[in-house]
């Protein structure tokens, strides 16, 4: 595991504001917070070098963009040890948003979005289609209750 990165209040007061909206300008924060835009910068700089935040990114809707089906599939490995080939060859699928390597029933936990059924069933061929994996077990999502960043 990594080391734990050591961030004072002022650092988590900006974090939380700009997971909340990721597009909203420092000054705005900076006045909130009573500090200078400068000092958001600078420590927005150094919470990306710590690697603390790792990016930024744009969250869409797939349901308007047509991708109607959210699974989540459970997938059985041969051996444990052919983990990193099949997640390189995982890593191919585009409709493959997240993958997780775990303990418990199933050595890979990933999250798939499609189309529709028909389409979930091609990405499921090409998985089960890898070297490595011995089975899926597929669970279709029909709501999302939850979905947020870490609280800090």
């Amino acid at each position: 595991m990594s080391k734990v990165q050591e961030i004072d209040k002022l650092d988590r007061q900006i974090l939380s504001k700009l997971m909340k909206n990721a597009k909203r300008p420092y000054t705005d924060i900076a006045q909130e917070l009573a500090v200078s835009g400068g000092t958001i910068h600078v420590r927005m700089k150094k919470l990306e070098d710590s690697g603390v935040v790792k990016g930024y990114l744009l969250e869409v809707d797939p349901e308007k963009l047509g991708f109607d089906v959210c699974a989540f599939l459970g997938i059985y490995l041969e051996k444990s040890s052919m983990y990193n080939d099949a997640s390189a060859q995982l890593t191919l699928i585009p409709e493959i948003v997240a993958a997780h390597y775990t303990t418990g029933l199933y050595n890979i936990f990933a999250k798939v979005i499609c189309r529709d059924t028909n389409h979930l069933r091609e990405v499921l061929n090409k998985i089960q289609n890898i070297s490595g994996i011995q089975r899926t077990e597929t669970f279709i999502s029909l709501e999302e209750s939850i979905n947020r960043p870490i609280g800090l």
